[in-house]
């Protein structure tokens, strides 16, 4: 920036901003916050040789990846991150196992459905796929909340012991 206005962090050190200030570009005055959340995680000197080891057209990045971790590490300063990422597979996860139940589901449904429109005489048949189709939204709806019919071997989708079950309670990530 140099002359007027001092960047976020020479106004937070309590510096004169040079022209050639790395910070400069990245941490402009009107949002003190980005480098005061920074400096408290990583330290002005361990950001100052990070961007300086760096291409220029790859800074911007590295200083939006280093906000975003040092806001991780100041709700979560054990996990970060990480904790973050484990928490959103283990939703994944558990979404996945939902979406192999309600297909489940839809299976038997349509294997008990077969046998009676097999049955059924062509001019009926338009008919009964139209009610069907109704049938099974309908059932589906009713069950969505019943999971103690699940086959035995959907319960395997629903955990790992590398990830994070409840945000209160932590399980490790290495064990």
């Amino acid at each position: 920036m140099g002359g007027t206005s001092p960047c976020a962090s020479c106004k937070l050190l309590r510096r004169r901003c040079a022209k050639d200030c790395i910070f400069a570009p990245y941490f402009p005055s009107d949002d003190p916050h980005k480098f005061a959340i920074v400096h408290k995680v990583f330290g002005a000197s361990n950001v100052s040789k990070m961007l300086q080891e760096l291409p220029i057209h790859q800074r911007g990045d590295a200083v939006s990846s280093l906000v975003y971790e040092a806001n991780a590490r100041v709700r979560d300063p054990v996990y970060g991150c990480v904790g973050a990422i484990s928490f959103l597979q283990n939703q994944v996860s558990n979404l996945q196992m939902q979406l192999a139940v309600a297909q489940a589901e839809i299976l038997c449904i349509q294997m008990q459905q077969e046998p009676v429109a097999a049955t059924l005489p062509a001019s009926q048949m338009l008919d009964h796929h139209q009610y069907q189709d109704h049938d099974q939204k309908s059932l589906l709806l009713s069950n969505s909340h019943d999971f103690n019919n699940i086959p035995q071997y959907f319960s395997s989708f629903g955990s790992s012991s590398n990830v994070i079950q409840d945000p209160l309670k932590r399980e490790s990530l290495w064990t």
